[in-house]
């Protein structure tokens, strides 16, 4: 981060390859060009990236008075899925008496090309430009010196008539790259600019064999989701439906995408009123689908258990290999998040399957609550593997009007329908049932609330005597009441 001596001797300074004044708010477009040729870093500097905003050519300040909103959405600009990979950068401004300077500062990225709307910019001296072959060929040479997450690295075992290249060439490549000029490379060059192909051991790469292989399974014995639809409420109840997606991840997400609407959003008319019905969702499809994907995108491909996929009679849990990742630990998950898979992530934007980085969760929560399911419960408790519950919205309708329903935390607790007991109380009685000892930080983080509130809900349980505490502070652990005594 540059202090304010640094950005008035930059500003003093002609533009070069790390260096762009604008003088424009507005001009999305400009920026993210900008950023997507300072996260190429072409030249090999190694060094961040300047863009200006509030400036003009000759290095003046234009009098800027730099808002939230234009700081909000430069940050946007990081997650908004058009600049792929996603770039490191950062967004911050500097008042001087002239006007406010807004600076956003890029890291080279260590898994270029990065493209913004499928085109690489790059810095050629003080002035953008669209990469030409050569200048692609380097940039993907320097991204294999980087390249060490799992999906970058080259499948040694297959070769490239281990592809579908027809699904590549028609299908993939018009979404991921701009095409409307000549390109006279060959398949496994295009391959390769988008991490599919590795040209040094001409073969493909982890990522092109889960997303366009023939046989993924071959190479990767876990690389597949199992679906079971279970009778009863546990795993020893009669299955009575269950399927295996397997193949390429393009055709298994198309297949998922359709299974889920047809399948597992069930909709069910409802009385309402003499005059009308209304129609309830078992589970919206949107959210169901977003935790798929995610299972699918965050998933460890090293290990051979599947993705599980199962459906009871009164909820839906999906499990997948790999806990979390990176930068994302319990205690700030949904709201810090890091990828295992970038090559996987990228391709699933390119696809349509992911709308925005980061804010899948936050949108899943939102859309549960208004169906009525009630929050998905995230569970941590395994390192080896990351799970999700999601309860039926028909089964918890169902209850509340009277019909039987075993398994609901307000059962369990003796509460009846329509005593005041929120929803995040609820929330936080169910995960001290399946995890007596968890914290009240977690519980916080999990419900998107501040500790405080969090506290203040449980002294609401244990005033109801809903709610107990066995033991010290520290140490101790939670007991759920079913009965009020």
């Amino acid at each position: 981060m540059l202090n304010q001596n640094q950005v008035l001797s930059h500003l003093r300074a002609l533009e070069n390859e790390r260096m762009e004044r604008t003088v424009s708010t507005t001009d999305t477009g400009k920026f993210c060009e900008a950023i997507c040729a300072f996260a190429n870093d072409l030249t090999q500097t190694r060094l961040n990236g300047f863009l200006f905003i509030g400036v003009d050519d000759h290095g003046k300040l234009t009098g800027l008075q730099a808002t939230d909103k234009l700081l909000k959405d430069l940050a946007g600009i990081r997650s908004d899925g058009n600049i792929l990979p996603q770039p490191v950068m950062s967004v911050y401004k500097y008042t001087f008496p002239e006007g406010d300077v807004v600076i956003v500062e890029v890291t080279p990225s260590f898994f270029p090309p990065v493209r913004y709307k499928g085109k690489i910019w790059i810095r050629i001296g003080a002035r953008k430009a669209v990469a030409n072959e050569a200048e692609e060929r380097l940039l993907i040479e320097k991204r294999a010196v980087h390249g060490t997450t799992f999906d970058l690295r080259p499948c040694f075992e297959a070769q490239s008539d281990a592809l579908k290249i027809d699904i590549f060439n028609g299908f993939y490549l018009p979404k991921a790259i701009d095409i409307s000029t000549g390109d006279t490379r060959s398949t496994e060059q295009k391959m390769a600019s988008l991490r599919f192909y590795d040209l040094i051991n001409h073969c493909p790469t982890n990522a092109g064999v889960l997303l366009l292989g023939k046989r993924p399974e071959y190479y990767f014995f876990g690389a597949y989701i199992q679906y079971v639809k279970f009778e009863g409420k546990t795993v020893s109840s009669k299955i009575i439906n269950e399927h295996k997606f397997t193949g390429d991840l393009i055709s298994v997400l198309n297949s998922l995408d359709t299974f889920i609407q047809t399948g597992i959003e069930q909709k069910h008319p409802v009385f309402v009123s003499a005059l009308r019905e209304e129609i309830k969702r078992s589970y919206p499809h949107m959210a169901i689908r977003e935790l798929l994907m995610n299972a699918v995108m965050h998933r460890d491909y090293e290990s051979n258990a599947p993705v599980k996929f199962y459906e009871f009679e009164d909820r839906i849990e999906v499990v997948n290999p790999g806990g979390l990742y990176g930068n994302a630990r319990p205690e700030n998950f949904p709201h810090v998040n890091d990828y295992r898979n970038p090559v996987l992530a990228e391709a699933m934007k390119v696809l349509g399957y992911v709308n925005r980085f980061n804010r899948g969760i936050q949108s899943v929560q939102q859309e549960l609550n208004e169906n009525g399911n009630g929050r998905a419960l995230f569970h941590f408790e395994s390192i080896t593997v990351f799970g999700v519950t999601v309860f039926n919205a028909l089964h918890i309708y169902r209850e509340k009007v009277g019909e039987k329903v075993g398994e609901k935390v307000g059962e369990k607790v003796g509460e009846k329908v329509g005593e005041n007991i929120s929803d995040n109380q609820l929330f936080i009685l169910e995960r001290m049932r399946n995890e007596p000892y968890i914290s009240t930080p977690k519980i916080a983080a999990e419900l998107g609330i501040s500790t405080r509130k969090t506290e203040e809900n449980i002294r609401k349980l244990r005033a109801k005597g809903l709610l107990e505490r066995i033991g010290p502070a520290k140490g101790g652990y939670w007991k759920i009441n079913d009965r009020k005594s």
